[in-house]
């Protein structure tokens, strides 16, 4: 295949020519960064490379091996102290490549070959890395399924205590890619503290919103460390954060980062999320509760019009995201989620195949409350066969997109 000197650059500009311009996204595993956080990604930092301070080199003890590192150096302290800032913490990695790489650092450095971890289930919407056959199994780890009561979406708590106190997990991760509600931790923690367990919180889809104050705060409720995604309702690049108050946990942590976990650890990235908890600071309260108003808003135009929403009972969610009733969606409908998934994206409205919608994004964008439910029609519209193409492209025009929160 022949590509001409200026494809990519073409595809890019088409790209965001769609998805930024002419879209609705209502994915919850997707963000928009606002411009500066662009231009720190496309910077002079992507071209640099460094040995991780503090590191042995065939038998020598080197602060650094590389040169000219200076201002990336003072780019990744200061992003370290923001992150301790946003989050109450006293210790921050900004390494990690990913949250999953993020979620491997922190299992490493918390169980041992043999010893068992307890999560939340792929079934009931937990992350299906931590479940049997995945990185349980690169590490020689058993796995355990925290109790789950499906009518309220979240922990069965008097049994995940029991679980707890008679298996004694090495470690207890909370948190979920499906994730409408907070836990309450109280009974938790102190379950984990009587089975020397280490309870840790994988805040990958609500990491924005703790950050905001709005959702739970897993630090304060007593998780022994936080990690996630730093690109779903945390508006930042695609990476991964690990905060913490404990130093022993954190020495453990930096122990499993160098040629072990982690080697470069790309400086724009690094750059860009300092950025990002920088605008966090500023507005992140303001986003997180107005990221909740949406969700909650959403969930009512739709479940109002007939569309198998779930939990109207609960108020929907208090989180980003929603859940839709698949089954239901099949009765209605006569497809599936995946389906669907397509026929609103052939009218510029994307989410995914897997019964989930998440409103960080278009609140990123400027979306209120008022806007739900034009998104709410032009979402059935779609839903029902009716290319609406024109309609979105309008109302972002109309809504003039450009990153409000900035």
């Amino acid at each position: 295949m022949t590509l001409k000197s200026h494809y990519f650059i073409n595809k890019m500009r088409a790209q965001e020519r769609w998805r930024l311009e002419e879209s609705i996204n209502l994915l919850p595993s997707e963000n928009v960064t606002s411009p500066d956080v662009r231009s720190l990604l496309a910077s002079d930092f992507g071209h640099r490379y460094t040995l991780p301070t503090n590191a042995e080199f065939s038998g020598y003890f080197l602060e650094n091996s590389y040169r000219g590192t200076r201002i990336t150096d003072e780019i990744e302290q200061a992003t370290e102290r923001l992150a301790c800032d946003v989050f109450s913490a006293d210790y921050a990695c900004v390494k990690p490549l990913s949250g999953h790489i993020a979620a491997l650092i922190v299992i490493v450095s918390t169980t041992r070959r043999g010893a068992s971890i307890a999560s939340i289930s792929a079934e009931n919407g937990g992350y299906d890395g931590y479940c049997k056959g995945y990185i349980s199994d690169l590490f020689g780890l058993r796995v355990l399924h925290l109790p789950f009561n499906q009518k309220n979406h979240n922990l069965d708590t008097e049994a995940t205590v029991k679980l707890i106190r008679s298996n004694k997990p090495r470690l207890v991760i909370l948190g979920a890619s499906f994730i409408l509600f907070p836990y309450d931790m109280d009974q938790v923690k102190e379950a984990c503290e009587d089975a020397a367990s280490s309870l840790v919180y994988d805040a990958s889809h609500v990491l924005g919103l703790v950050a905001g104050n709005e959702f739970q705060q897993p630090l304060k409720e007593g998780a022994n460390i936080l990690f996630g995604s730093t690109h779903k309702s945390f508006f930042g690049p695609q990476g991964g954060l690990i905060v913490t108050n404990d130093q022993k946990s954190f020495e453990s942590i930096q122990e499993n980062l160098t040629w072990k976990l982690v080697d470069n650890a790309h400086w724009n990235r690094i750059a860009a999320l300092g950025q990002s908890l920088l605008e966090l600071k500023r507005f992140g309260k303001v986003y997180a509760k107005q990221v909740v108003k949406n969700a909650q808003s959403l969930g009512k135009e739709l479940f109002e019009r007939d569309f198998p929403i779930m939990f109207e009972e609960l108020g929907y969610t208090k989180s980003h995201q929603l859940l839709i009733d698949h089954k239901q969606v099949e009765k209605l409908y006569d497809c599936s989620m995946n389906d669907l998934s397509i026929r609103l994206e052939k009218s510029n409205i994307i989410i995914d195949s897997v019964a989930r919608l998440g409103v960080s994004e278009i609140t990123r964008m400027g979306c209120k409350e008022r806007d739900m439910s034009e998104i709410a029609e032009l979402f059935l519209y779609a839903v029902k066969g009716r290319n609406v193409k024109k309609k979105v492209k309008e109302f972002c025009v109309k809504l003039e997109l450009s990153y409000i929160f900035t």
